[in-house]
Order: C-alpha cells, then structure tokens, then sequence
C-alpha cells in the first residue's frame, strides 16, 4: 500500500506541475497576444498618420508646399490672363478734363447709328455701348481708339495686335501694364466686334454675358458687367451709370424694332 501511496503522491506533483507549467505558457502565449495587438494598433495609428498630401506622419512636407503654391500661382495668372483679355484698358492716359463737351458729344453722334443698329439686332442697350466707348477711349481721344479703332481695349494675340501700355486694378491696387491690343479698320468694326464678345461668351463660358443683353434697363446692364468682371476697375458700373445720366444717354434706347 505505501508503494502505491508513494506512486499517487509522485503522479500528483507531475501534475501539480504541468499544471504550473501550463499556466506559465498560457500566461507567456496571452502576454504574446497583448503585445502583437499593441503593435497592430500603433501600425495603423502610423498608416493614418501618413496619409495626406501636406502632412505626412505630422510633419509638414515643405516640397509639396511649394508645388501647391507653384500650381495655384499659375492658376492664377491664367485667370486673370482670361479675363485681361476681356477687360478695358485704361483709355491710355488721356486727360478726361481736357476734352470738350463739344468733342463728347460730337463722339457719342459719331457712334449712336452702330449702337443702335447693334441695340436692333442683339438688345444690347445703346446707352450702355455709348458709356462703354466714351469710358474706354476717352471718348475716341485715346492713342488705341484714335490710331488702332480700339474703343473699348481689347487684347488680342492675332499678328496685327499692338503691343501698348495700360493701367489695370489689381489686388486692390492700380498696376501699369504692358499688353497686346485688338486693331480694327474703323469704329463701326470695334463696336460689332464688343457686340459678338456678349452675344457669344468668353472662351470658358458662353452665357457669360447673358444677363447684360438680358438686362431692361441701363443700372441692371452695368451691374451685370461689374459682376461677370468685364473689367478690373472696382467702380465700372459706377462711371457708366455717371456718363449714361450726365449725357442722357439712356434716351437712346428707346429704338424701334425696324
């Protein structure tokens, strides 16, 4: 009986310890676990710390910066390249005081027929063509619209164009500018051709213009040309609506459809 007490007492520590052992390997397969987890966890806190164009694992990528600067620069001169070329020139320096009235209105009679003519055919109102003109040239005084027909400063790349100074509102401020400018053979052409840039849009937008031809009175034309950005100067509409009352330019409108 003792050899089998003795027996069952051996059989009892073998036990006592693979049961410590195993405890100890669960133990050491559940540390393992915990720390795998933890690293698993930590790689994706990395993966989402890299995405992004500007920041990558919470540092700013400095060369990135610099290519998004470089292409919103370029953006941007494109944009106002777009819209130079619709824009107004500042009727290239001529002294506005040193015009007669009698010359002002001896321009606004010289240009009524082909404003009115245009008024007929593409509702674009007569007072607004005639302000535009006397603004932009200077009342035809200006070197572009005295030498090169241009009443109304529009550039151009074609082989004919003329290469010239004019002053533009940029960033709040008025720059001197040198840009490449539209010739045409007499007036009559310029205003047709003003005509055509409403009826048919700019390049990137072919109802650009609408609400001017849409517009029933001289006030809604010229804001919508302030608002589409026909030009840079901050006060156009302004100006407009001041030569349109000051000549009375807005009696001209009423037009018959023959």
């Amino acid at each position: 009986m003792s050899s089998y007490y003795h027996i069952n007492d051996e059989l009892c520590d073998i036990s006592k310890m693979l049961e410590s052992s195993y405890r100890s390997e669960v133990l050491l397969i559940y540390e393992g676990l915990k720390k795998l987890v933890k690293k698993k966890r930590r790689k994706r806190k990395v993966s989402r710390k890299k995405k992004g164009f500007l920041v990558v694992n919470g540092k700013l990528q400095i060369t990135n910066v610099l290519v998004l600067v470089l292409i919103i620069s370029i953006l941007t001169v494109q944009v106002m390249n777009w819209l130079g070329k619709y824009s107004s020139s500042d009727n290239n320096n001529v002294n506005t005081a040193q015009i007669s009235d009698a010359t002002k209105r001896n321009f606004i009679n010289q240009i009524l027929p082909i404003a009115q003519s245009e008024q007929k055919k593409y509702q674009l109102l007569s007072s607004i063509t005639l302000a535009q003109a006397a603004l932009e040239s200077n009342w035809g005084e200006s070197q572009l619209a005295s030498q090169y027909h241009n009443l109304f400063g529009v550039k151009s790349n074609a082989a004919d164009a003329q290469m010239m100074t004019t002053s533009e509102y940029v960033n709040g401020q008025w720059i001197t500018v040198k840009a490449k400018f539209a010739t045409y053979k007499d007036w009559n052409a310029s205003i047709e051709a003003h005509t055509q840039l409403f009826v048919n849009g700019t390049e990137w937008d072919q109802g650009h213009y609408r609400t001017v031809l849409a517009a029933k009175n001289y006030q809604d034309a010229a804001a919508a040309l302030q608002k589409q950005g026909y030009a840079t100067d901050p006060e156009y509409a302004k100006k407009l609506i001041q030569i349109i009352q000051e000549y009375k330019l807005n009696k001209y409108d009423k037009v018959s459809a023959n």
